[in-house]
This record gives structure tokens, C-alpha cells and sequence, in this order.
């Protein structure tokens, strides 16, 4: 299914060098979501849009953290024939910094290259003080003691964050979000979406979207009551059930849930169930054509307006300027000319 090019006259289109520096039990899933994209771009535009070289410190091949053994191209050294680094990261990430790496990431940020980390690997970059004045995520396993390890970073739950010359992931499939993002601004949307159907990846997601972190991590494992009641709640986002019901469900007073969401999750129980359908609400605004008042009723709101304030409360921006903002993103990506040109897809 390739994607053919209508203008054959124009100039040349650069190739872009990504390195890949894999950490000891790195991620195979996050180095994989990261890599095929890229592949899938020249698969799909019949150029060598990208390239990618495999890297170690030493230059020895490199087990993940699933067993397997990846041999690379190449050790590190102070070569600059990249465009960007993406250190990829995963299991003990704290126990894979030396200074010798340390030194080539910084040494590769003097040369104005683009670097980054997927998954856990963000933390070498945190660690050389190389994301210092950027916007950057981590995967939630280690964003807690990150956040408190590098209290002056500009940190969220984020998916992945695109802050000019740095680039951060969490781990799992989000890299294939941020690389489809990557595409998308340098080649055009109609590559990028061609991508993520051939890899059937629904929904391209954006910056704005977090990580879910399980509630087990956040309260532990012996609230169970806690974790079925907020279990109750994500089944029951049209039909919102009130407190003494949720109470009630769990064999607690309405007072000692209420002391549970306080102790561990720091906000009222209303507050939480709100924030969970809203979450959904913007979910279904940007992932379906369901009309707002529709949406409102899905997500358990009595009026529009009164949707509209809590969305304005909870977001910034009232629902109906988020769809036209998305509707504006995606008429603007739709008329930009990319450096592809006019494409068609063609089908066999």
C-alpha cells in the first residue's frame, strides 16, 4: 500500500539519522514503537525519510528486559552524524547511568542535536541535567520518585512531551504516538494517519493525554475497598451513583470513604467520580462526532450548561472551543503542504 508521489520535481527530501542508545533491560516494546513508524514512513512514501543506528556504550550487544539479546551497530563516541538520540530505557533504569554516557549525551547536546528518552530512559537526560527548562515525562512507574529526585524539572503524567530540541516518552506503545506527531509535523498528516492505519492504531494521541497509572501503584494493594469503589465508579459514568450507594456497596459509612479518598488519592470522593466522567468527556469529544449535549449525557450530566462549566472549570476551555480547535488542527494539517507534496494512496 504505497503512497505515491504526484510531484516528482521537487528537491530532494533530507534523511533524517535517529540513534537508539539501549540501556541494560531496556523495553523492547517502547524500542520496537519507536523504530517501526519510521519504518513504516519510508515503506509507505517509497523514500528513506529516516534511518536508525543501534547503540550501546561499549558496543556490545544488549539484553532486554524480556531475555532477549539485541546486537547494535555501534558504540557511543563523539561522532555527530545524528539528527537525534533517543536513550531507551526500562527495567533499573538508575542502575545503568555511568558517567561515560553521561558525558557523550552532553557532549551531543553542545552539538545541537535532538535527544531524547522513551520509556525510562528520560532519566539519564534528567540525570545530566539535559531536560533542565524542558517539558518531559517519564513512565509512571518511576515518575513518583523522579518527581522527587529532580523537584525542579518541569514533569507531568504526560504520554509524551515535544519541547523543542528534547523529545520524552513514556513507555509501552506511546512512542508510536510521539513518532506519528514526529511525522506528521515534518512530512504532513495524511502520512502520518496512513501509518497508524496500517498498524490499526485507532487514535493517534496527542500531548494533552496521560498516563493512566493503575490505582493499585498509587494507593497499594491492600485498599481494596478503595479500589472497588472507584471501580464501581468507571463502570457507572452515565448512571452516576451517589455517595451512599458507593458507601454501601463496600460496607463502609459514608464518612470513612470519604476519610479513604481524603488519605489517598487527597480529594473528595465527588470530586474523583467528576474528574473520571469528565476524562471520559474529553475522550469522546476527540474521538468521536457524538454532538455535546450527547457527550454531556453519557457522562452523567443533568443540563449542558452545567456540563459545559465543569469542563471550562476542569480544562481551561469549554467543550464546544475544544472541538473547534481540534476541527482547526485538523483542517490546517489537511491544507499544509507537506515536503511529500500531493499524495494518494493506492491500494492492492
Amino acid at each position: 500500500m504505497p503512497l505515491a508521489q504526484s510531484n516528482s520535481s521537487q528537491s530532494p527530501i533530507k534523511c533524517s539519522h535517529v540513534g537508539f542508545l539501549l540501556q541494560p533491560n531496556f523495553t523492547m516494546l517502547a524500542l520496537s514503537s519507536a523504530i517501526e513508524p519510521m519504518r513504516m514512513a519510508n515503506q509507505l512514501s517509497g523514500k528513506t525519510l529516516y534511518r536508525w543506528t543501534i547503540l550501546s556504550e561499549d558496543g556490545r550487544s544488549v539484553t532486554a528486559s524480556d531475555g532477549l539479546k539485541v546486537e547494535v551497530d555501534s558504540c557511543i563516541n563523539n561522532h555527530v552524524n545524528f539528527d537525534t538520540v533517543l536513550v531507551c530505557g526500562g527495567v533499573d533504569i538508575k542502575g545503568t547511568v555511568t558517567r561515560k554516557t553521561l558525558s557523550w549525551l552532553t557532549h551531543l547536546s553542545r552539538c545541537n542535536i535532538v535527544l531524547g528518552g522513551i520509556c525510562t530512559g528520560s532519566y539519564l537526560l534528567a540525570k545530566a541535567g539535559l531536560l533542565d527548562g524542558y517539558q518531559c515525562t517519564i513512565h509512571w512507574e518511576l515518575l513518583a520518585s523522579w518527581q522527587e529526585e529532580f523537584p525542579f524539572l518541569q514533569s507531568s503524567n504526560q504520554l509524551f512531551t515535544l519541547d523543542r530540541e528534547r523529545m520524552t516518552s513514556s513507555g509501552g506503545t506511546a512512542p508510536i504516538d510521539m513518532m506519528l506527531h514526529v511525522i506528521c509535523k515534518e512530512y504532513g498528516k495524511e502520512l502520518s494517519t496512513a501509518i497508524s492505519d496500517m498498524f490499526t492504531h485507532e487514535h493517534i494521541r496527542d500531548e494533552n493525554d496521560q498516563q493512566r497509572i493503575p490505582l493499585q501503584h498509587i494507593v497499594g494493594a491492600t485498599q481494596s475497598k478503595l479500589q472497588d469503589v472507584v471501580a464501581l465508579m468507571e463502570a457507572n459514568i452515565e448512571e452516576v451513583l451517589c455517595l451512599d450507594e458507593l458507601a454501601k456497596y463496600v460496607d463502609l459509612s459514608r464518612r470513612q470513604l470519604e476519610r479513604l479518598f481524603q488519605k489517598y488519592l487527597d480529594c473528595s470522593p465527588h470530586r474523583y467520580y467528576l474528574q473520571l466522567r469528565l476524562t471520559r468527556a474529553r475522550q469522546l469529544l476527540k474521538q468521536t462526532n457524538m454532538s455535546i449535549i450527547e457527550i454531556a449525557i453519557a457522562c452523567g450530566f443533568v443540563s449542558t450548561p452545567h456540563f459545559s462549566k465543569c469542563y471550562r472549570n476542569s480544562f481551561n476551555i469549554p467543550p464546544r472551543d475544544e472541538r473547534n480547535v481540534i476541527a482547526t488542527k485538523l483542517q490546517s494539517a489537511a491544507s499544509k503542504e507537506s515536503s511529500l507534496g500531493s499524495v494518494t494512496v493506492n491500494h492492492h
